[in-house]
Order: C-alpha cells, then structure tokens, then sequence
C-alpha cells in the first residue's frame, strides 16, 4: 500500500505517478496450456517445473508481450475452474489431461 501526502497538487500528481508505476510493474497473468510432447522433453521440463523449461516458459511469456516467466509447473485439470475436455483412455506415451501453467510478468 503506498501512502501519499495530500498537501500539493505536485505530491499528488507524483504519488499517482508511483502508483501507476508499482501497479503497471506487479501485472502478471497464469497461462495454462496443454502440455504437448515436442520430442525433445521440453513438455517434462515443464511440468516438472525443471531448469530446463526456464526458456521455453520464458519465450511463451515474451511471445505474448510479457518480459519474463516467473514460475511454471504442471497442474491437475481439478485444479482449473472451467471446462476441461477429458482425453479418451488410450492416450499416447501418458500426456493425456496434462496442462502447464505458465506465470508470466510484465
């Protein structure tokens, strides 16, 4: 919370201005998306939340206007409100209803 000194006109034009600017810094949006084999293991880089997905999670965010990704791990499909379609049994190599999510900051 930030408090600001209601005197001036110049402290309240400033203490808006630093508002704007802390609320503009904090945005940041989850993306949840399916988590689809690549052949190379970036998808289990992913979900595992591992090193190795640092690059694919942060190209996503940058992709869609945001400068970094700050986490991003698999989820259950329980955990995401909204319809989820449920894959049928025989999925291949086990990535049926799998979902990432994806932090990114702006």
């Amino acid at each position: 919370m930030i408090w600001c000194d209601m005197k001036s006109l110049t402290a309240l034009l400033a203490c808006l201005f630093v508002a704007a600017a802390s609320a503009a810094s904090a945005d940041s949006r989850v993306f949840i998306i399916g988590n689809q084999s690549d052949g190379y293991g970036i998808d289990q880089c992913l979900a595992k939340g591992e090193k190795c997905g640092a690059r694919a999670a942060e190209a996503y965010c940058q992709s869609r206007e945001f400068v970094q990704a700050t986490a991003y791990r698999r989820v259950d499909p329980d955990e995401i409100t909204g319809s989820v379609p449920k894959s049928p049994g025989n999925c291949a190599r086990g990535g049926c209803n799998e979902y990432i999510a994806i932090t990114c900051q702006r």
